[in-house]
């Protein structure tokens, strides 16, 4: 490695995984406490408030996603060219899959019945893993080549639905379309985190990893122009309506719920333009958290230092305080065990407003930040630990 090349924790990749962390932690609360019983980006019915409560929650699964591909480029940049990445790249996916099907999976539902599998987020970022394990085998330029063909391209082929593919409909599901897998006996996958593009975003941002262990490159300047280009990219394409999005944008009488719609860019699977609406920020946010200013986020590089293990938690966490809460004001019980808002067993009317959702978010921040602190302390104490690396 070269001598203007950083060799140690970037704290702004703490910083801006920490920050996402504690919106996903809203966005999940919402699931759970939220009276709301519509999709908040659902224009003909939500509020501009419970919009944007979901729509900052967008950042999260891309900023995941790309820094996961960051943080294994600067996995290896700190452990030489012979770094065995491929193989902890596939052992951690791996892991990955084990806990989606098993301890995030439960968290969900509070149900002993497993065949139920929801492809989240944890789900994309596995399976990422284990496709970039054989594309790091690649020249950098190649794979970061293919990623960005994968994001640029893959909204060419939203027209194609599994039905269209016969037999290989199913595959087609799990890579594109996120439609449900059934399998006979009760099994089911649910991939609505389909891998395309997902796969994409993680590969470039392991090219990304390349310009950040250059001290001289990895500078505010050039993350805001960085950032700023892709804004303005999607902001051209957002305004032609041309390509790059499934749910074309549209004027309303009112031009606040204009502007909203022209930013409710298509998640399930993340669009072009929901990338770069995304990314875009994220990467002026790293910027801001670059040099002396990143001693003010203490906090949050906590968090980013032990995302897995605070993702888990903190599902559980939420999930048992609306058990309780049901459970103390009489509430529909059994239902809440079962889910979050969208159990159909759950009665219309059932939930709080977002000023309650807000402040349940908060104590279930505050309650895991000293939980993480202990858990960097348990790592510091035992290093020969070897499994404490994956969590």
């Amino acid at each position: 490695m070269d001598s203007n090349s950083s060799s140690t924790r970037l704290a702004s990749i703490d910083i801006l995984r920490g920050l996402v962390v504690v919106l996903m932690t809203l966005d999940h609360t919402r699931d759970f406490f939220s009276d709301s019983r519509f999709s908040p980006t659902d224009l003909d019915k939500t509020s501009v408030a419970l919009f944007l409560t979901r729509w900052i929650t967008h950042f999260c699964a891309p900023v995941f996603v790309f820094l996961a591909g960051t943080s294994a480029y600067l996995w290896q940049s700190r452990r030489g060219a012979d770094a065995p990445l491929s193989r902890f790249l596939l052992e951690r996916g791996l892991l990955l899959l084990v806990l989606t099907c098993t301890v995030e999976a439960w968290s969900w539902n509070f149900r002993a019945d497993l065949r139920h599998i929801d492809g989240g987020v944890l789900w994309a970022i596995a399976w990422s893993m284990i496709a970039l394990a054989g594309l790091v085998k690649l020249p950098l330029a190649w794979c970061v080549a293919f990623g960005a063909a994968m994001i640029v391209g893959h909204n060419a082929f939203d027209a194609v639905k599994p039905a269209d593919l016969g037999g290989f409909g199913p595959l087609w599901a799990v890579l594109h379309t996120g439609d449900d897998v059934p399998f006979g006996d009760g099994w089911l996958l649910n991939p609505y985190y389909p891998l395309i593009p997902w796969i994409g975003v993680m590969a470039v941002g392991f090219g990304f990893g390349n310009l950040l262990i250059d001290n001289a490159w990895r500078t505010r300047r050039r993350l805001f122009t960085l950032g700023l280009t892709l804004l303005w990219v999607f902001l051209v394409l957002r305004f032609s309506n041309v390509y790059g999005d499934p749910k074309p944008w549209k004027s309303y009488p009112d031009p606040v719920f204009s502007v909203l719609s022209f930013i409710n860019c298509h998640k399930y699977p993340p669009s072009l333009l929901y990338l770069l609406m995304t990314l875009g920020p994220a990467l002026l946010i790293l910027g801001l958290a670059e040099g002396k200013s990143a001693e003010r986020f203490g906090v949050l590089q906590v968090f980013g230092r032990n995302p897995l293990l605070f993702y888990l938690l903190h599902l559980y966490l939420i999930h048992g305080l609306a058990v309780l809460v049901a459970a103390v004001t009489d509430g529909p019980v059994s239902a809440i065990i079962g889910g979050g808002i969208w159990v159909p067993e759950l009665p219309q009317g059932y939930g709080y407003g977002l000023p309650v959702v807000y402040g349940i978010w908060v104590l279930v921040v505050l309650t895991l930040y000293p939980v993480c602190r202990s858990f960097e302390a348990l790592k510091a104490r035992k290093p020969d630990w070897p499994w404490l690396k994956y969590l």
